[in-house]
């Protein structure tokens, strides 16, 4: 060091703009807010799970798995396997709908991102975050490495839930989301991840405090995401890029690393550096009785969240009063102004609003296939369709948020007006998919990549995984016949 720096560096510390040296070593306070949470993550591998948690679990951890496999088709599946061919690793962790296994970072990574290669996904809306899609790649991927039973691998997926999901809670939700620019669905996956990888690892209630290190120090994501229109990008920010930073964070503390003993309090603490507003204490609410997972949804529609109630309601209005696409004069949806931002034309079909209702209108449903059908966006029957289609701006439904409400009014042909309001869309915990419903959508997902035999073994054993004794067992059900 120069004199002049030893100059500078002094009278900086004479002036109190750097903390003293042997004050940063000192022995660190951890707030309660930490020790209720290491404390209960580090139990939780061996805690029971209430029977219809697990239930719930198990309707989410299948619902994941179909949205991995039927992934593997679209554009970022295809983009995830052909980076895991290419880079490969130590045979540990499989790479679902593919005959690859590779090191269990890249896998998590990978799964992660065939999780959310579209909007099949669940997601959490307290939270405005996509937990399973980060969350399960990552229970995964370390439950092969350690061999974990289903009972132990059903526990590490609810914890991770319920982790992830109480970090953006704490930062504010969607308040936060919306005045940070961040991706909430990037924090709350790499945390969920991290809490999850960290369960099958069996890390100490001291390692748990430095896998949230870790895991705080990796977060990341912003909501560029949002002009992704191959939707490579937002799966991994959505779910790819958590799912690997939380797998990372538990291998380097199962190894020995060690780090600060409370990235939630103290100087320059996680909260402080993202979201000043936030309340920490949040982080440990209810641990043990409210279940995240119980509070995530299932879509019945494979589309983007905010499309989902207008779905709902437009299926309502057919079934109830049987018109078709040629009855129809104009249909008018009304949304939140912030969710129709989302969904309004967008260029991929999945999270266009009008284009969707256009194929409900023709179709009467909206198929996992006409949601990923681009060339169809152009054809001339869903054009003169989406002619007819208003979207209005609804102030009133705002204030129902983290609920995604939406008003649909047909006009049809012969004068007639009807309206349907959808307040909870089917899959949300209000209005929940039965067992079956989750069985059916899984179904078509999964059967034209694996086939009917092993679509039907897969999903009998997914609904029995607390009796699986090694999750490695699974592999030959999530792999095709041929690579």
């Amino acid at each position: 060091m120069t004199d002049l720096a030893r100059r500078r560096l002094m009278t900086l510390a004479a002036a109190g703009a750097i903390a003293p040296l042997a004050g940063r070593a000192r022995a660190e306070e951890i707030g309660p807010p930490m020790q209720a949470l290491s404390s209960y993550m580090a139990a939780a591998p061996d805690k029971a799970l209430p029977p219809e948690v697990i239930e719930k679990a198990k309707h989410h951890i299948l619902d994941t798995f179909a949205a991995m496999i039927s992934g593997s088709g679209l554009k970022p599946g295809k983009a995830s396997i052909a980076f895991a061919r290419a880079y490969g690793g130590p045979p540990v962790s499989t790479v679902v709908a593919s005959r690859i296994v590779c090191g269990p970072i890249e896998a998590a990574m990978c799964n992660a991102v065939l999780a959310h290669s579209d909007e099949t996904d669940d997601s959490n809306a307290a939270s405005q975050s996509h937990p399973g899609s980060a969350v399960i790649p990552a229970a995964l991927a370390l439950g092969e490495k350690y061999g974990v039973d289903g009972e132990r691998f059903i526990r590490a997926v609810t914890l991770g839930y319920d982790v992830g999901s109480r970090v953006t809670i704490a930062m504010g939700g969607v308040v936060f989301r919306q005045e940070s620019h961040r991706a909430t669905h990037a924090i709350a996956g790499g945390f969920g991840a991290a809490a999850a990888a960290g369960a099958t690892a069996r890390l100490t209630p001291q390692q748990v405090r430095w896998l949230l290190d870790y895991a705080a120090q990796q977060s990341s994501g912003t909501a560029a995401w949002e002009r992704d229109t191959d939707h490579i990008e937002k799966a991994f920010v959505f779910a790819g890029g958590g799912a690997r930073s939380g797998v990372t964070a538990a291998l380097l503390v199962k190894s020995g690393w060690t780090g600060i003993d409370d990235i939630f309090s103290g100087e320059s603490n996680f909260f402080q550096a993202f979201a000043p507003k936030s309340d920490p204490a949040l982080l440990a609410e209810a641990l043990g009785t409210r279940f995240e997972i119980a509070r995530t949804d299932i879509k019945k529609w494979t589309v983007g969240s905010p499309i989902q109630a207008p779905l709902d309601a437009l299926d309502l209005l057919i079934r109830k009063n049987g018109f078709k696409a040629g009855d129809v004069k104009e249909l008018r949806v009304r949304m939140a102004p912030n969710e129709i931002a989302v969904v309004d034309n967008r260029e991929m079909p999945d999270i266009s609003l009008q284009h969707m209702l256009a194929v409900m209108l023709l179709d009467r449903t909206a198929s996992f296939t006409a949601a990923h059908d681009k060339p169809r966006m152009q054809a001339a029957d869903v054009l003169r369709e989406k002619a007819k289609i208003r979207v209005v701006p609804d102030l009133e439904l705002t204030k129902a948020l983290p609920a995604r409400p939406a008003i649909v009014e047909v006009t049809l042909t012969d004068g007639r007006i009807l309206a349907e309001k959808v307040d909870w869309v089917r899959g949300t915990p209000p209005n929940p998919m039965t067992r079956q419903e989750v069985v059916d959508k899984a179904r078509d997902l999964i059967v034209p990549v694996l086939g009917k035999a092993k679509s039907a073994a897969l999903i009998q054993t997914l609904l029995a995984l607390e009796t699986v004794k090694d999750v490695r067992r699974l592999r030959p059900l999530l792999q095709p016949a041929h690579a």
